[in-house]
Formats: structure tokens, sequence, C-alpha cells
């Protein structure tokens, strides 16, 4: 049985599946609380990252708040927008 966790998270049992496997609460919680049947209609198109130039990872990761960017080379800044 889940533990609840309140009215802040939707699927307890997945948000504590996600924990166990590592997973921040931030990015546990989001996931948990995505609605399945609406999330794919949802998403929009957008190219892969790897299409996108170093200065527009730089510039997702500035908005991110993402530690670290101007140190990180296009791959490390592909890897820590796809952690997020």
């Amino acid at each position: 049985m889940a533990k609840d966790h309140g009215p802040s998270i939707k699927d307890d049992e997945q948000y504590e599946s996600l924990r166990d496997d590592g997973m921040s609460k931030e990015k546990a919680a989001r996931i948990a609380n995505t609605d399945r049947t609406a999330a794919g209609a949802r998403g929009g198109s957008s190219p892969a990252y790897e299409e996108w130039s170093k200065e527009e990872l730089e510039d997702r990761a500035r908005e991110l708040e993402i530690e670290g960017r101007s140190s990180m080379n296009k791959a490390e800044l592909i890897e820590a927008l796809r952690d997020r």
C-alpha cells in the first residue's frame, strides 16, 4: 500500500516508485501528477536538442536555472536539460 503524500500528489504509488528509482521529489511529483490520457496530446513539436545550437541550449538552461551551464559543452547541456 502506497503512503498517502497528501492532495499535492495524485498517484502516490507511482511517486514512490519514481523516488525509489532515485528521481528528485520535484520530477517524481510532476510525473505522478500528469494526466496520462492528455499528456500525449498536450505536447507540441520541437526539434531534438541535438538539432539546437549551443547558444540555444545555454539560453534554455539559463531559463531553467541549471547550475554550471557556462562551463558545459553541448553534450553536457543536452544531458542536463533532459535530466531536468
